[in-house]
């Protein structure tokens, strides 16, 4: 019997990690095809314009898709505060842990840390194409250090970002979440694991 239970709660806790990243990818995935639509009407207008209106079509096109952003940027974060929530669930369901952020397997224990489809610097382009930041600021580079788990499956949860900024450290997080490839888990003795995952970011916005 608590075999069986183990098993199903264990079934639950991955459709929920895989599913929290589910939530990020679906407001991406909408939002983009609101651009595409947009942008196809627009290029049909333009097609119908005089030369003289062209210019002016164009900022208002600019400008519309400045405000896309923005309104997609607030979705993210209404999705962030619903995932950050679900995971604290998950917390009060599970048997009582130390804090998340210390459940690192032990360096010596572990065969294989986790990777990223094409490597740390594919992981960390997608992660900079990812990143949307608008918040006015007297600092031109910004810090944050991003931590995360690996699940056993390669889906990613309990992302937390620590830096000075706290808009840059939200949008982290939801950049990390956004990722669009699993992680190759850890192993330990062939089986995989759960691993936390450390990453600095740094980015520049002059």
């Amino acid at each position: 019997m608590f075999y069986r239970l183990g098993i199903l709660l264990l079934f639950f806790s991955n459709l929920v990690f895989a599913q929290q990243n589910q939530d990020f990818r679906d407001v991406k995935e909408h939002f983009d095809r609101q651009r595409n639509l947009i942008t196809n009407e627009f290029k049909n207008r333009l097609a119908d314009l005089p030369a003289n209106e062209v210019a002016e079509m164009q900022q208002q096109f600019i400008e519309f898709m400045v405000k896309l952003d923005s309104v997609q940027n607030s979705t993210l974060t209404r999705a962030l505060i619903k995932v950050k929530n679900e995971e604290d669930l998950q917390k009060i369901y599970k048997a009582p842990v130390q804090d998340i952020r210390q459940q690192q397997q032990p360096v010596s224990a572990v065969e294989k840390t986790p990777e990223y489809p094409g490597g740390i610097n594919n992981l960390r382009t997608q992660i900079a194409d990812l990143f949307y930041f608008d918040s006015d600021t007297s600092d031109k580079i910004l810090k944050t250090n991003v931590t995360f788990l690996v699940e056993k499956d390669g889906y990613i949860s309990n992302v937390f970002a620590e830096g000075d900024n706290l808009n840059f450290n939200r949008q982290a997080m939801i950049a990390v979440y956004l990722l669009p490839e699993k992680f190759t888990p850890a192993t330990v003795n062939g089986t995989a694991v759960r691993y936390m995952y450390r990453l600095p970011l740094t980015m520049n916005f002059e």
